[in-house]
């Protein structure tokens, strides 16, 4: 080996060896950031949990008047709008994204799935705006009192009377509405690649053996990928978990338990922002929001966790 041969293979392993090192770097300063967030909101909510132990989970009352914080209808308020989110997002992504991969034309397909997809480039103020200021009233005067008509067979769960009540417009049920469309591109999205994963050679032998695209959608395709599915669902539900602006719009910002879809409610998000800006420095409320944004983030990082765990299984199966 010449000296010339040497100096450059000593030069490539040590710019091999650096580049190892900053990619590791990299790395470890996320988890050193996401460990921090996660150190300093329990640190400073941490008095919210020493006064209401346990308990400020459940609690539902929120009464800055007496200094008496609980969590409850913030934490039901953000999981039951994410919820009624993806049952409503669902269905409509998985049916853009069967239509983009199985049925559309080829000439279209591109600028469909690049229509869907401008969806998330959206504001998420703009989504709140149009549903505070368009869909509000129509749900008041329209929607909900035909919600009403239809589902007044309902028995009630518990305290909770699902479509009944006064049509206020804003409420549980408008937030969730606005959420569907905020994620549905991002389910769109994500349910078109995993479909694009299937073999074509397992469809085109549904196909082969007399079965109808129906056929071969449930007996073949879904079976295939179902992990994956439920990955793209939970990573749309991460999103819509810690949405603040759109949902501040139009949840209604009560802090109270909803008894019905029409209910106002609140989110964890909406309830930061309402709120932070009264916060005293060194004040309980302060502390209890800090506890909210640490419930939050604990409740994010275990969905996108699932959705990552599903997306991977999916990708090895």
């Amino acid at each position: 080996m010449t000296t010339a041969t040497f100096s450059g293979s000593r030069r490539f392993h040590l710019g091999d060896a650096t580049f190892r090192a900053v990619l590791w770097a990299a790395a470890v300063v996320v988890l050193i950031t996401l460990g921090a967030i996660l150190l300093i909101l329990f640190l400073a909510g941490r008095s919210a949990f020493a006064t209401s132990g346990v308990g400020f989970l459940w609690l539902d009352r929120w009464d800055p008047i007496h200094d008496v914080y609980g969590a409850a209808p913030a934490i039901i308020g953000t999981l039951a709008s994410s919820a009624l989110a993806i049952l409503i997002a669902w269905p409509i992504g998985f049916g853009i994204a069967y239509f983009l991969t199985e049925t559309c034309p080829r000439v279209l397909r591109g600028p469909l799935g690049v229509a869907v997809e401008l969806l998330a480039a959206v504001p998420s103020i703009v989504y709140g705006m149009w549903g505070f200021f368009v869909l509000a009233p129509v749900m008041s005067s329209t929607i909900q009192p035909w919600l009403t008509s239809v589902f007044s067979f309902l028995p009630p769960l518990g305290n909770f009377y699902w479509f009944s009540g006064a049509p206020q417009g804003v409420g549980l049920l408008t937030a969730g509405i606005v959420l569907a469309i905020m994620i549905l591109p991002l389910i769109a999205a994500a349910t078109r690649d995993v479909l694009q994963t299937t073999p074509q050679l397992l469809k085109d032998g549904g196909y082969a053996m007399g079965a109808t695209r129906w056929e071969t959608l449930v007996g073949i395709v879904i079976p295939a990928v179902r992990g994956s599915l439920f990955g793209a669902v939970f990573l749309a539900l991460g999103r819509a978990l810690g949405e603040t602006m759109a949902v501040t719009f139009v949840i209604g910002n009560a802090n109270r338990l909803p008894d019905s879809f029409y209910a106002p409610a609140s989110s964890i998000a909406s309830v930061i922002a309402n709120e932070f800006p009264d916060a005293e420095q060194g004040s309980l409320k302060l502390a209890a929001l800090f506890a909210l944004g640490f419930i939050l983030f604990l409740i994010s990082f275990v969905v996108l966790a699932l959705a990552r765990l599903l997306l991977r299984q999916g990708r090895m199966a």
